[in-house]
This record gives C-alpha cells, sequence and structure tokens, in this order.
C-alpha cells in the first residue's frame, strides 16, 4: 500500500517538474525580440536592366521634347511675327475644342474626346508661347521705340514755315579721341561755332545723338553757349532695329518735307535717307572746312524755302552737295548776265 502510495507521489512530482519546465522556457522566449523577417528576393540583371532602359528612355524623350519645343519657338519667334504665329495656330486651338455633333454614335463621340484631350496640351503650349512672347516684345519694344511719338514739341505759328535742320554730333560736330597718356577728349570740329551762329537765323537747330544723354549734354553744354541749338535727342529717342540705332524723323513732330539731316555717317545712321545731307566725317583734321563749305547751300535753303526739301536733295544725289552748288550758282549768275545782256541789246 505504501508502495503504491509512493509510486504515485513520484509520478505526480515528475509531471509537475515537466510542466514548470514548459512555462518557464515560454516565458523565455516572449521576452526576446520578434525573429526578423525573411530577405527580400534580390531583382535579377534581367529586371533590373529592363528598369534602366525604360528610365533612360523615358530621360531622354523629355530632354527631346523639350529641345525640339525650344528649337520650334525659337524659329517662330525669327521667322514670323506674332500675328502670323497666331494665325497658323488658329487650326490647332479649334482642334482642342472638337466635339462631335449630336446626331453622332457614341463610337464617334468617345473618338472626339479622345482626340480634343490629345490636342489640348499642345494648344496650352501654343497660348503659353504667344503669352510670353507678346510679354517679351512689349517690354523690348519699351527699349527699341523712341520715347514718344512725338520727340519735339509743336512749331509756334509764327515759325511753321521753317525749316529744321537735324545734326549729329559724333564725328560730324566734334570728335573724341583716346590716348594712353592722358585718356579721353574731345574736339570740336573747326568751324562748328560760326556754323551753328549763322545758320540759327534760318532754321530750327537740334541735335540728334545715339549716344547717351549723359555723354552728349556736356559736349553740347561747352560747344553752343549761345545756345544756337534749340533741342538735344539722344539715345532714348532712336528706334532699335537690327542691332543699331537709327534715327527716326517721322517721330520729330515735323513736316518731313522740311527736316534736313547732317551727318557723316548720314545715311547708315537714318531712316529717312531721302532727307540727308552726309558729309566728310571729321576725326581730327585741323584743316577740314566741310562745315563752312556747306553754309551756302543750307543759308540759301533757309532763305528761299522750297517746297519740298527732299526733291531738292534728290537732284544732288551723288555729288558733293557743297561744290555742286557752287557751281550750279555760277551757272545760275552766267545766265542771268546773258539774259541781261540780251534784253539791253533788244532796248537798243
Amino acid at each position: 500500500m505504501y508502495a503504491i502510495i509512493a509510486r504515485s507521489r513520484l509520478r505526480i512530482s515528475s509531471l509537475i517538474s515537466r510542466t514548470n519546465r514548459r512555462l518557464s522556457s515560454t516565458a523565455i522566449l516572449q521576452d526576446q525580440p520578434p525573429p526578423p523577417p525573411p530577405p527580400l528576393p534580390e531583382p535579377s540583371s534581367a529586371a533590373a536592366g529592363a528598369e534602366n532602359k525604360s528610365w533612360n528612355f523615358l530621360k531622354y524623350s523629355l530632354v527631346a521634347s523639350l529641345t525640339g519645343g525650344v528649337a520650334t519657338a525659337g524659329y517662330a519667334t525669327y521667322a514670323y511675327s506674332l500675328d502670323e504665329v497666331e494665325e497658323k495656330t488658329k487650326a490647332l486651338h479649334a482642334s482642342a475644342n472638337y466635339t462631335a455633333g449630336d446626331n453622332a454614335s457614341g463610337f464617334d463621340k468617345v473618338q472626339a474626346l479622345i482626340y480634343s484631350s490629345a490636342m489640348t496640351v499642345p494648344a496650352k503650349l501654343i497660348e503659353l508661347y504667344l503669352d510670353l512672347r507678346r510679354m517679351t516684345e512689349e517690354q523690348v519694344r519699351g527699349f527699341s521705340e523712341p520715347t514718344s511719338d512725338k520727340l519735339l514739341p509743336d512749331l509756334h505759328p509764327l515759325e511753321q514755315h521753317v525749316f529744321t535742320l537735324v545734326l549729329d554730333v559724333s564725328e560730324t560736330l566734334v570728335y573724341s579721341d583716346w590716348k594712353r597718356e592722358r585718356g579721353w577728349r574731345t574736339f570740336k570740329r573747326p568751324g562748328v561755332e560760326a556754323f551753328l551762329e549763322h545758320l540759327a537765323q534760318f532754321f530750327e537747330i537740334i541735335v540728334y545723338s545715339d549716344q547717351q544723354n549723359m555723354y552728349v549734354d556736356p559736349i553740347i553744354d561747352r560747344l553752343d553757349p549761345k545756345q544756337c541749338i534749340r533741342y538735344r535727342l539722344s539715345r532714348g529717342a532712336t528706334k532699335y532695329v537690327g542691332g543699331k540705332h537709327y534715327r527716326d524723323f517721322s517721330m520729330l513732330n515735323r513736316d518731313p518735307s522740311r527736316i534736313i539731316y547732317v551727318s557723316g555717317n548720314a545715311l547708315e545712321s537714318s531712316l529717312q535717307k531721302e532727307n540727308c545731307i552726309e558729309i566728310k566725317p571729321w576725326k581730327g583734321d585741323v584743316e577740314d572746312t566741310s562745315l563752312l563749305d556747306l553754309i551756302p547751300f543750307l543759308e540759301y535753303v533757309g532763305k528761299h524755302r522750297p517746297a519740298d526739301i527732299r526733291a531738292v536733295l534728290a537732284s544732288y544725289q551723288g555729288r558733293d552737295i557743297a561744290k555742286e552748288f557752287i557751281e550750279r550758282s555760277k551757272e545760275h549768275q552766267r545766265r542771268m548776265q546773258e539774259q541781261k545782256q540780251h534784253g539791253r541789246l533788244w532796248r537798243r
């Protein structure tokens, strides 16, 4: 009996001992961090190569599209005006708003919707280009166009008959020279004071330069102490065309038939060549008399006021006006003398 009880106690002790070991093992596993997840499988070299090719294709396609767009916009800007570009892209704008008619089939309506959606992006890009170009041209126009449509005030009613004598500054009235030992120095052309003072009796004299006013004003202040020059126009009053500043006499608020422009580079610096008298550019020659030689012709014009000075200047085209005028004056005097002599013979 005691042997049976002893064996039963031994079995119960063994069972309790195994249960305690199982519970203790479970608690230790719960205190440990969870096991790391299994590593992801590395992509194969073929898949990686396909992904790189797709990315490179997308990248080069974007670069090519941008390059093509910029090149097209540049060519359109060079070859066509803003109005011409708008006219040529009307069809593209219309295609972005294309819709099928009410009687169209469902398939046609879907096809029209797809086509309109595909054309929306190019149409929006064209609109953006036109807006940017319009804004840019307005900004450029502010620098390239004269500051006003009327560069000079109205003439006094009593001076409506007066001609306007427009003079260039550089290489016409003065010459600026630079040397290392003294820097810049400006020289006045021989006879310039006498030229201005004498012709101020017959003309409205203005200077019209493509230089900045900070250069023009100090020169004229010293060159013209008697204020024979009424107005001064500088670079802000010129018209910028093809990288060069031109004098535009249509903006002077004067009758173009009564404008004379005298310059050493007249034909190259003005938009109205029919109003030009080109004299020898002056570059420091102390024996030069070009301005003084021109006084007789200009005085004659100022006194007799031809109906259209452009026709008079056209008759001197290709000739030295100062010399040709003297020859014509001599010929005129000779004819007058002949007429007088002929009249005396008839009286006898």
